[in-house]
Formats: structure tokens, C-alpha cells, sequence
């Protein structure tokens, strides 16, 4: 098995304690680098680094009366920081803070969904190259078509998993940018150059242009991956409640001996894990949609988009965390049926090589036209009659023209459709 990803708690990136703290440090930096530069006291920084510190109790209280978190929440550190205070937020606005110090929370949420992402894909590995060479016939539009691996199947998870990490990265990337550009994004009491040391001395690139904003392009791009990266988790968790029907039961979500499916009916063992999935995913799409909502504000700000934000944001990188977690262990745990693979794989009696045979002979030179006409008569007489079809096809006069009877057989051989699967799996694994 392999070993736990210990999970850091990404509600804790979100509650008011933490978001304060972000802000605090906004706010030291901001007056380190502003005392550095001469612009204030070295003793008033100092002051604000060694007495700066807030109580949300407090901060909720002061905002009761004065209807505006960011004055609230300096006031309240005011209280701690004393005479030297009145250089506390100083040439700065609201969102300078705001938006800086959010964009610190979306680098610590962005990094535990990495590990989420990294523990996933490390499940996938496992199990893809557990069942590399476990046959299964390959569906398309719900109806047998030809011969797969239950391996190459969870190495097409895996590679759109690798992908899903990529775009995350470059999300997250495109998030770790902060602002002290001012009331419109003019610096007209601060420099550009401070902007860069501030946002510097946090870990953070100073955006090249804002207005009192962050423009929000870069946080809806953030949430549509994340809502990218769900849709593809419920494309796995999909796939297994697909597999696990009683008329597949390929694949089953892990059942443990105490768990019950069903108040009425004691034999039932339904995908509840996998359904989970599917739904949750519905709810990360849909912040998406709010967060393109967000992009278009009036003039150089409004604050429509900070209501939002602090739903979608939270709600949806601890969804997206709880997800991964929840798709990696039912991956791990599922249940595979290798025999019951290849019941379905024969339960065609042969259809599924339809294909072949018709390359086999147009290779011989038979017509595309007329060789299609001849394996499909064939193939249909045994949708009416459920009769083999390779025992159809050897007794056709007009494809044993053609194909001699090691010929047919070739034709209806598993090995030959998967002859290419290690090569497949050298290009998404490496070797």
C-alpha cells in the first residue's frame, strides 16, 4: 500500500484567525520596507512588528459599528501597537491588504492540493501498472467496441492527473502576485519600487498593473482549473460507478464488512463514494461560473467580487482537497474482478474483432465496401441469433476466398489488439 499523504487542514487557510494574521503580515512588511526607504520611523515598524497583534472577537465587534472589516481590523491592532500606530497602514488602501494577504492564503491552499494532486496520481501509477495486462473490452457510446487493459484505462487517469498538476502550478503561479499600487492603482503615495520590496519580502511578485484591485481574470482562471480538476475526479469516480452496474461489476467500490448499502434491502453495495464524487464536482463547476462573474467590475472597483470570493474560494479548494482524498482512497480500495473482465469480453461471441477482420481483408485486397458488407452481415446474424461469430465467419464462402482459417484466427486474437500496450505505458510512465 502506499504510504498516507498526511493532509495539512485547508479549512485552516480559510478561518478569520488566519486571514487576519495574512493581513498583519501584509502590514508589517509594508512598514519594514517603508521605514527601510525613510519614509517612516524605524522605531514605528519595529513597533508594529513586536506589538502588531489582533483578537477576531475584537475585530467583529468594531466592524458591528463601523461597517468596514479593514478599518475594524486596524483599529483593533492600533489598540496593541500604541503611539506608533498612526504609521500602521500607512499610503495604503483596503485592498491592498485584501488582496495581497489573499493572495498568500491561495498559495498555501494551492500548495496542499499539490500534495493532494501528487498523492493521486501516485495511486494511479500503482494500480495502472497492477493490471497493465488485464484485459477488458473497451466501450464506446455505452456498447462493446474492441479489447483494452483495465491498466491502460488508469493510465488515461494518470496522464490527465499529471496534466491537472500542470495547470495547477501555472494557476497557483498566476495567483502569487500582490498589490500596494493604492486607492486606484496609481501609487500615488507609494512607489512601484516599495510595491516590489513589500510584495518581495512576502514571496510574492508585484503585479505589473492593477487599480485597486487585482484584476480577477487570474482568480477565475485559478477556479476554473479547479473546477477542471474536478470534473476530471468525477470522471473517475463516473467510470467506477459505471463498471461497478450489476450487469458490469468489472470494478466495486471498496464495501467494508460492517458497512450496509441499503435501509430496506440488506444485499445492496452502491457506489456511495463514487456518487459523492460525481455530486461535489457539481458544485465546484458551478463557483466557476461566479468566479467569471467576478472579472467584470465597475470602473476600477467595485466589491461584488468580495462577497463571492469569500464563498468560492474557501468552498472550493477544500472541496477540491477533500476530493482528491476521497478519489485516491477509492481508486486504492476498489475492488477489480479480472474474471468477470473477461466474461464481458467474450459476451459478444467474438464481435468485438469486427474491425480486424475487415483490415485483414481489405490488406488482402478485397474492397473496403465489400469487405464491410461481408463481416457485417455476419455480425449481424449474431445480434439476431447470439451464434459465435467466428464460427460464422469461417463458413462464409466469400471471406474464405480470402482468409484461410490461421488467417481468421489471427484475426480474433486479444494479444494482437494490445500488442502495443508497454509502449503505451513506456510514454506515460517512463521506463
Amino acid at each position: 500500500m502506499i504510504p498516507r499523504y498526511t493532509r495539512p487542514a485547508m479549512g485552516g487557510v480559510w478561518t478569520d484567525e488566519n486571514k487576519f494574521r495574512k493581513w498583519l503580515e501584509v502590514e508589517i512588511a509594508a512598514a519594514e520596507v517603508e521605514a527601510e526607504s525613510g519614509l517612516i520611523p524605524r522605531r514605528a515598524a519595529r513597533a508594529i512588528r513586536r506589538k502588531g497583534k489582533f483578537e477576531v472577537e475584537r475585530i467583529l465587534e468594531i466592524e458591528k459599528l463601523v461597517k468596514h472589516d479593514v478599518i475594524a481590523f486596524t483599529t483593533n491592532v492600533a489598540e496593541h501597537v500604541g503611539r506608533e500606530a498612526r504609521y500602521l497602514h500607512f499610503g495604503l488602501t483596503s485592498n491592498d491588504v485584501v488582496d495581497t494577504a489573499q493572495a498568500l492564503q491561495i498559495r498555501d491552499a494551492s500548495d496542499i492540493l499539490m500534495g493532494g494532486l501528487a498523492r493521486l496520481s501516485e495511486v494511479l501509477k500503482k494500480r495502472a501498472l497492477e493490471f497493465k495486462h488485464t484485459p477488458m473490452i473497451g466501450r464506446t457510446h455505452g456498447i462493446h467496441a474492441e479489447p483494452i487493459t483495465f491498466g491502460w484505462k488508469l493510465a488515461i487517469w494518470y496522464e490527465e492527473s499529471r496534466r491537472n498538476t500542470e495547470r495547477l502550478k501555472r494557476a497557483a503561479e498566476e495567483m502569487r502576485v500582490g498589490k500596494i499600487s493604492g486607492a486606484v492603482g496609481t501609487y500615488a503615495h507609494l512607489s512601484p519600487a516599495l510595491e516590489k520590496k513589500i510584495c518581495a519580502r512576502l514571496g510574492l511578485r508585484a503585479a505589473p498593473i492593477s487599480s485597486q484591485v487585482i484584476q480577477r481574470d487570474r482568480h477565475a482562471n485559478y477556479v476554473c482549473t479547479l473546477a477542471v480538476i474536478a470534473a476530471s475526479l468525477e470522471k473517475i469516480a463516473l467510470e467506477i460507478r459505471g463498471l461497478q452496474r450489476t450487469e458490469v461489476r468489472e470494478v466495486e467500490e471498496y464495501f467494508s464488512p460492517e458497512q450496509k448499502g441499503s435501509s430496506a434491502m440488506p444485499h445492496k453495495r452502491n457506489p456511495v463514494t463514487a456518487e459523492q464524487i460525481c455530486g461535489l464536482a457539481r458544485v465546484v463547476r458551478a463557483n466557476a461560473q461566479a468566479a467569471l462573474e467576478n472579472v467584470a467590475l465597475w470602473h476600477e472597483r467595485d466589491i461584488s467580487h468580495s462577497s463571492v470570493e469569500r464563498v468560492i474560494l474557501p468552498d472550493s479548494t477544500i472541496l477540491v482537497d477533500y476530493l482528491l482524498a476521497k478519489t485516491a482512497k477509492l481508486v486504492e480500495m476498489m475492488f477489480v474482478y479480472p474474471e468477470r473482465m473477461q466474461e464481458n469480453l467474450e459476451l459478444l461471441k467474438g464481435l468485438i474483432f469486427s474491425g480486424q477482420l475487415l483490415l485483414d481483408l481489405t490488406h488482402k485486397g478485397v474492397a473496403r465496401e465489400d469487405a464491410y458488407r461481408w463481416v457485417q452481415r455476419n455480425a449481424m446474424q449474431v445480434w439476431a441469433t447470439r451464434e459465435d461469430f467466428k464460427t460464422l465467419v469461417e463458413r462464409d464462402d466469400d471471406i474464405r476466398r480470402f482468409l484461410k482459417p490461421t488467417d481468421i484466427a489471427k484475426a480474433f486474437s486479444v494479444k494482437r489488439q494490445l500488442k502495443h500496450v508497454d509502449e503505451i505505458f513506456r510514454r506515460v510512465f517512463g521506463k
